[in-house]
């Protein structure tokens, strides 16, 4: 696929914005895109990256998808919920969902935003799951002999030592410092599309989001991302299709590609695509929107 200058990356700004009221108290901020009355799609954005990127925004009226992604605890527009865990935002996004009228969407994980998506479809509040260049669980022992050193050490640190791993996390935690791990972790493949103009600047937009109101909401993320699962993949029974490109070079997404969590997971499609890296979010919105409004039972198109 070209990566010439004029591509529509599939980054519009949201069409309508918000927040919701969670029984507690705190704010959820959503952005959406596409028909009020399209298929519910809910994206579980990567790491501290605020809910006003989107993707596939130029596909959505036609494939008749309503894209909501929703901003995680301490990000965006949403409050902060210091301690949280895996389940409590499952718990978030089932008042979320209610409260929008989804039922049970169809949910997107990309990157560090899988094992968000994951937990909310092990309390069955999917009707199936796209895990997108997906974050693996890099603590469990199947990969302990996989990880990069550097990885390794985090995420052995986030087991042992949670609040240190934490502190950690938060100290160098700020948008300049992500777009730059962004970059060095990327293959060129990857960095034609974040490099791409329109795209470079809703990504930066959407960073400086999740780092608007501090570093202690992706801090908290990436501990829970690092660290050991709440849920086993068995949990998760629904369809769940995982797709990664073959020139995905990121040390934190997944050190096989998704084979063992493939294995793990009672209902899951594997999609190695060639020519991609972990960008394919973007240059892939199409493949992964149909397959997932398949897997999830909604019709393909309204119109």
């Amino acid at each position: 696929m070209g990566m010439g200058m004029g591509m529509d990356m599939g980054v519009d700004p949201p069409v309508r914005t918000g927040t919701c009221r969670l029984p507690d108290g705190r704010a959820l901020g959503w952005s959406e895109w596409g028909p009020p009355d399209g298929a519910p799609v809910l994206l579980c954005p990567g790491a501290a990256t605020g809910s006003r990127l989107g993707f596939g925004t130029d596909l959505v009226d036609a494939l008749g998808v309503r894209l909501v992604s929703a901003d995680r605890p301490g990000l965006g527009a949403s409050d902060p919920a210091p301690g949280r865990t895996l389940d409590d935002w499952a718990r978030d996004v089932r008042h979320l969902a209610a409260e929008r009228g989804l039922g049970r969407p169809a949910l997107v994980g990309y990157s560090q935003g899988a094992p968000f998506a994951l937990a909310c479809a092990a309390h069955g509040l999917a009707s199936a799951v796209a895990v997108v260049s997906g974050t693996d669980e890099l603590a469990s022992p199947r990969f302990a002999d996989a990880l990069e050193p550097e990885v390794r050490r985090l995420v052995d640190l986030a087991v042992a030592d949670p609040e240190a791993a934490e502190a950690l996390f938060a100290g160098f935690g700020s948008a300049d410092v992500l777009w730059e791990v962004i970059a060095a972790g990327s293959s060129g493949t990857d960095l034609a599309v974040y490099r791409q103009p329109s795209f470079g600047t809703a990504l930066r937009g959407a960073l400086a989001d999740g780092f608007a109101r501090g570093p202690a909401g992706y801090a908290r993320d990436t501990l829970l991302a690092m660290g050991r699962w709440p849920f086993a993949p068995a949990d998760v029974t629904v369809p769940v299709d995982l797709w990664y490109g073959r020139q995905d070079t990121s040390p934190t997404h997944s050190p096989d590609l998704g084979a063992g969590l493939a294995a793990l997971l009672p209902d899951a499609r594997r999609h190695l695509v060639p020519g991609a890296g972990g960008s394919l979010l973007w240059t892939r919105a199409e493949p992964v929107l149909r397959s997932l409004l398949e897997r999830g039972g909604a019709p393909l198109t309204r119109r």
